[in-house]
């Protein structure tokens, strides 16, 4: 975002996708030649009007995002839609489909993973040089990314402090990947829980998760951006990685582009999933920054390890989580111990008039129904063989060529 925008003003939405084989449904790193397909020749970033496409670390994952920022969530299902339907028409001859959710249910990352090895690759494979990225915590995993912007170092300060106490809760709402190599893994959000150690060899980049309580530039700089760098220094002697890429919080701050992304949720099946989640997110935000529940200084108070407490029993248990913590709770108006999906209905309760109502039916489903995760679940049942896995997993894909929702 190169020009400064003020808080809400715009919105920058990133969905990303596998590309599976149709016979046998392995994942397939074929990205390249898709990119090939629409380019005509081999780019790494594709402009399709309101839409753009490009490669991510690995070659089985393409990623979908606004192409620059987005006046508003209205009809952001729609346009990713049609991109999602162009992408299935020049799939087709390959006998690749593109699949929704956050992991795939059978992927075995070490015989699977290829990394992209075109544009970038020097920055992806001194990465794999580190951590070994043939793990499912970076070859296996798919998110939906929210970028809002901030004009000055106090919209900074009301932005992410309304952040940081929301993301505790986000698991409860788009949790969407349970099964791994065919086994039910106990968390509903298997994604984050491989996210919480996925850079164990050098911890100052995600840290716990949470981001600390930092509300200005300098202060973020000192507190994240100083020891991110100090840490890497013997890894990248070339000095190719660069900090804002290398901070992996579940909400980064990129006073590059003056912009906090949200990392931490799951991709759904279908971007009328994504996008209604996206400005249900975005309209509790507004609501914190107009401190319709909380004041900033009561947001502020809160301190990374008490936030990620909440957080980690969310991703064990997304909508059915239940929060103990009282004082959280008053921060939303909530004043006795409820689950995450009880808390997320008096959010939507709350801000319900000011989403646009296109978006009312999917956030209503996830709340009655509950997240992918658990829907899948349902689906799965207690049959974990491959053939009946795959089976759901495909009624799921069609909800991209539908934009439904998935219903077991």
């Amino acid at each position: 975002m190169k020009t400064k925008y003020h808080l809400f003003d715009v919105y920058g939405i990133e969905l990303e996708y596998m590309l599976v084989n149709n016979n046998n449904f392995k994942v397939a790193p074929q990205v390249d030649e898709l990119l090939t397909l629409k380019a005509g020749k081999l780019v790494s970033d594709i402009e399709n009007g309101s839409i753009g496409w490009s490669n991510e670390l690995v070659a089985h994952v393409i990623e979908l995002k606004t192409n620059g920022p987005a006046k508003s969530t209205d009809d952001l299902a729609d346009k990713f839609h049609a991109n999602i339907m162009e992408i299935a028409a020049l799939l087709h001859p390959l006998d690749l489909k593109l699949l929704g959710s956050a992991s795939h249910p059978l992927m075995n990352p070490n015989t699977d993973t290829q990394l992209w090895k075109h544009s970038y690759s020097k920055v992806y494979a001194l990465y794999n040089t580190i951590f070994n990225c043939k793990g499912h915590g970076w070859s296996n995993v798919q998110s939906t990314h929210i970028n809002l912007p901030f004009y000055d170092d106090k919209e900074f300060e009301q932005l992410h402090a309304a952040i940081r106490i929301l993301l505790p809760l986000l698991p409860g709402l788009c949790a969407s990947s349970p099964i791994l190599e065919g086994q039910i893994t106990g968390f509903k959000d298997t994604r984050l829980e491989f996210y919480k150690t996925n850079q164990k060899e050098i911890p100052e980049l995600t840290g716990v998760v949470i981001p600390e309580r930092t509300f200005s530039k300098l202060d973020y700089y000192a507190t994240v951006f100083e020891p991110i760098k100090r840490a890497i220094q013997p890894y990248d002697k070339d000095k190719i990685l660069d900090q804002h890429f290398l901070n992996s919080r579940g909400a980064i701050a990129r006073f590059d582009r003056n912009a906090i992304e949200i990392r931490l949720m799951d991709i759904q099946e279908c971007p009328k999933a994504d996008i209604a989640i996206c400005a249900l997110v975005i309209e509790v935000l507004k609501a914190l920054v107009n401190k319709n529940f909380c004041s900033l200084k009561e947001q502020k108070l809160w301190v990374k390890e008490d936030l990620f407490d909440i957080l980690n029993d969310a991703i064990r248990h997304a909508e059915n989580s239940k929060i103990e913590n009282l004082a959280y709770l008053h921060l939303f108006g909530i004043n006795k111990s409820s689950t995450i999906n009880d808390v997320w209905k008096h959010l939507y309760n709350a801000v319900k008039q000011k989403l646009h109502k296109s978006h009312h039916k999917a956030i209503e489903l996830i709340l009655k129904e509950g997240t992918l995760a658990t829907r899948l679940l349902k689906a799965i049942g207690n049959d974990t063989s491959e053939t009946h896995i795959i089976s759901v997993y495909r009624d799921m894909q069609k909800c991209l060529k539908t934009n439904t929702l998935f219903q077991p």
